[in-house]
């Protein structure tokens, strides 16, 4: 079992998830049932998903889960493109956050490798 505190991917994704709640304030409030909810979701979702996968007892369980957090982070990186081509954030956040993004999916990627 793995202490999920400790985990530099869980750590980051929940800056990354600070980020994306951050961004999502500017966005129109027609969009808060809408764009607002899925990035917000898909932003939790990701080190929820790490910190569930830490309680399981087999590395199998827990690279499912991992799996899972980078379904999630694929997610919102084509959330927060479909953001940008609707014009609620602008070219260069957009890119900062993906280049962000696309770290924490390599780390998570090469963790789970790890675990095989």
């Amino acid at each position: 079992m793995h202490r999920f505190k400790e985990l530099t991917i869980w750590k980051l994704s929940r800056e990354f998830c600070s980020d994306i709640y951050e961004v999502t304030t500017s966005f129109p409030e027609t969009e808060k049932f809408g764009i607002i909810n899925q990035l917000r979701r898909a932003s939790v979702s990701v080190p929820s998903n790490i910190a569930e996968g830490c309680s399981r007892k087999s590395n199998k369980d827990f690279s499912r889960f991992l799996e899972i957090a980078i379904g999630s982070m694929y997610e919102l990186e084509t959330q927060l493109l479909i953001s940008n081509d609707l014009g609620f954030v602008s070219k260069e956040k957009t890119q900062e956050l993906i280049e962000k993004l696309n770290g924490i999916i390599k780390m998570t990627s090469k963790f789970k490798s790890t675990l095989a």
